[in-house]
C-alpha cells in the first residue's frame, strides 16, 4: 500500500518591507512521502519570498515533472515566473527558461555541490537564473518547529529573512547567487 501525502497547515503573518507586502496567509501544503522536511520548508519559504498576486503551488505537488514547484501567473493564465525548489536537472532548468521569462531556484543544498551537474549543459538564459540556497543550520533549527499545524511570523527586510515560530526566532541572509559561476 502506497503512503499518502501529509497535509501541513501554515498560518503565516508575512511582512516583506523590501517589497511592501503585508499579508496573512493560510496555506495547506501537501508533503509527498519522498519529500524531506527541509524541502517542504524551502517550498513554503520560497512561496513567502516570491508572494504576489497569481502565485500558486503546483497542482500535482513535487511529483509533477512538467510544472514548477511554484508558479506566478497573470489574470489571463500566462506564467510570469517559474520557481524551482531543490536540485533540478539542467534539462528542467533549460525548459523552464525557454517557457517563462523569470526562473528562480530555491534549494536546501549547497550551490557548490549542485553546479557540477549543470556545467557544460545547455541551459537557456542560465546567466539570468538566480539561486537562493538556504543554510542547513537554518533549516535544521526551523525543522524543530515544524508540525502539522503551524503559526509563523515571516519577515523580510534589508536582505534578511526572519521567522518566528513557537517562541523562537530564526534568521538568514537572502543572498541570490548566479546559477553558474562566471569564468
Amino acid at each position: 500500500m502506497a503512503l499518502g501525502a501529509t497535509i501541513h497547515r501554515f498560518e503565516l503573518a508575512l511582512a516583506d518591507s523590501d517589497r511592501g507586502v503585508y499579508e496573512n496567509l493560510e496555506l495547506r501544503v501537501a508533503r509527498h512521502p519522498s519529500e524531506s522536511n527541509a524541502f517542504l520548508l524551502v517550498r513554503v519559504l520560497a512561496y513567502c519570498l516570491e508572494y504576489r498576486e497569481g502565485i500558486a503551488f503546483s497542482k500535482a505537488g513535487v511529483s509533477d515533472v512538467e510544472e514548477p514547484a511554484i508558479s506566478i501567473s497573470d489574470l489571463t493564465g500566462r506564467r510570469l515566473a517559474w520557481i524551482e525548489v531543490g536540485a533540478p536537472s539542467a534539462d528542467r532548468l533549460h525548459r523552464a527558461a525557454k517557457a517563462t521569462e523569470v526562473v528562480k531556484l530555491y534549494t536546501d543544498r549547497r550551490l557548490d555541490m549542485l553546479r557540477p551537474a549543470w556545467i557544460g549543459e545547455r541551459i537557456h538564459r542560465s546567466d539570468e537564473i538566480r539561486v537562493i540556497a538556504f543554510p542547513q543550520a537554518f533549516l535544521r533549527a526551523l525543522e524543530t518547529k515544524l508540525d502539522r499545524n503551524v503559526r509563523w511570523d515571516v519577515s523580510i527586510g534589508d536582505g534578511h529573512l526572519y521567522v518566528t515560530a513557537g517562541g523562537a526566532s530564526f534568521d538568514m541572509a537572502i543572498e541570490p547567487a548566479p546559477l553558474l559561476e562566471s569564468s
